[in-house]
């Protein structure tokens, strides 16, 4: 058993097993850089497993050519690997990559590593600046990975931001067990029991930290899929599925804290025959054209929606009647100014729009709200479109064997 034992944990077999692991984890998050190329992270990881794999495959060669340069050369290549994935957990989160800091902590360790081999022979002063270089990448990146990003936790950089304080905390004990020499000397032929328990744990926990980016990236692209799916594919804006939502959340809101919030339904004017007269690849240009100019007139929060067709609702959060006949009146101001700029064969675009205020009567019902606004939006129409009209419920509902009194709708231009 003990000789068994030693065989497992001999230092050849972990670096062979490390290379394997390293190759296997470069070919999957190549398939993955392919398969997915707007996950520019996944580039950095790939570079990263090879790197770690060619490092550990240079490391190897010592055992066959006992020399220093293939033990400067493998320590130096896995430090960079370490910096490949650190520049990788930076660029998952949007922020700036640069070479710099990955050129000074190799170039550092670099010179650390020759001048303990080359200057000064001493393994432990050598596994010292080759723990640091290889835990400095992670505790760059740690912060990034452990705090909220968008107001939720990624559970993948959640488990990734643990792992990395475990290879820290290891890579610490290794440096302080080769100072104070736990478990007896070691040369860059053959390692002590604890050493070899420790690469070990270090092969483990790489791995594991590659299977925490693995889910970073699944979580990244499943919440990509869930945002197409609330996207309208012409306009880019919400669809109906987003604006049922919406809605329902602002009339939970609104029912919990008594404040209002406003729904517009907008309605393109004489749209079949755009579509009829220039095609439908002109009706398209339109609709798109007026998603940009409405967007120019909302404050952030609000929400823009294409209902369906030619037709739109903007959800003005705690916003009252008159703030939301306010926007509409802006809206209607840059489409009318964008209509009168036209000239040639350029379509001008007109719209009626139904302004309607969540009451208490609403409740949690967001389609009597959209009710209501269709109402209004029906109003406008009549009274000659190109305009918007407000709809102003008539003061308490009748009782349920009394017809329902007509609101009183008022018409604006």
């Amino acid at each position: 058993m003990r000789v068994l034992h030693s065989q497992m944990l001999s230092v050849p077999t972990l670096w062979t097993m490390f290379v394997v692991n390293f190759l296997a984890l470069g070919l999957i998050w190549g398939y993955v850089a392919r398969s997915y190329p707007k996950l520019v992270a996944s580039r950095f990881w790939t570079a990263s497993a090879f790197a770690a794999a060619i490092g550990a495959a240079l490391a190897m060669l010592r055992f066959e050519v006992p020399s220093v340069l293939t033990l400067l050369s493998g320590g130096t290549t896995m430090i960079f690997a370490a910096c490949l994935a650190a520049m990788g957990i930076k660029r998952f989160y949007g922020r700036p990559v640069t070479w710099r800091g990955t050129a000074l902590i190799t170039g550092l360790a670099f010179a650390g590593l020759t001048f303990f081999i080359v200057g000064y022979d001493s393994s432990p002063l050598r596994i010292l600046v080759y723990s640091i270089g290889q835990a400095m990448p992670f505790v760059l990146t740690l912060k990034l990975l452990l705090s909220r990003q968008d107001g939720r936790v990624n559970p993948g950089a959640r488990l990734a931001g643990v792992i990395s304080i475990f290879i820290i905390a290891i890579y610490a004990i290794r440096a302080g067990g080769a100072l104070l020499h736990i478990g007896g000397d070691f040369s860059y032929i053959q390692a002590n029991s604890v050493q070899s328990v420790l690469v070990l744990a270090l092969m483990f926990l790489s791995l594991s930290l590659n299977f925490g980016f693995l889910l970073m990236a699944i979580d990244r692209l499943r919440n990509e899929v869930a945002d197409l799916a609330l996207l309208d594919d012409l306009t880019g804006v919400g669809n109906r599925r987003h604006l049922l939502q919406r809605l329902t959340e602002e009339c939970a809101r609104s029912e919990r804290s008594g404040e209002p919030f406003t729904l517009l339904v907008i309605d393109l004017d004489g749209f079949k025959l755009i579509n009829d007269t220039h095609g439908h690849a002109a009706g398209d240009a339109c609709l798109q054209h007026f998603t940009l100019m409405t967007q120019t007139r909302l404050r952030p929060g609000d929400m823009l929606a294409r209902s369906g067709g030619d037709e739109f609702c903007v959800v003005l959060p705690a916003s009252t009647l008159r703030e939301g006949a306010m926007v509409a009146r802006r809206i209607l101001d840059v489409c009318r100014a964008d209509a009168d700029a036209c000239v040639g064969d350029e379509i001008p675009i007109s719209l009626s729009i139904g302004v309607a205020q969540w009451t208490r009567e609403t409740g949690p019902h967001p389609d009597r709200l959209m009710a209501a606004a269709d109402h209004a939006l029906y109003a406008a129409k009549k009274d000659g479109k190109n305009r918007h009209a407000v709809y102003d419920p008539a003061p308490p509902p009748a009782p349920a064997h009394e017809p329902m009194p007509q609101p009183a709708l008022r018409r604006l231009a």
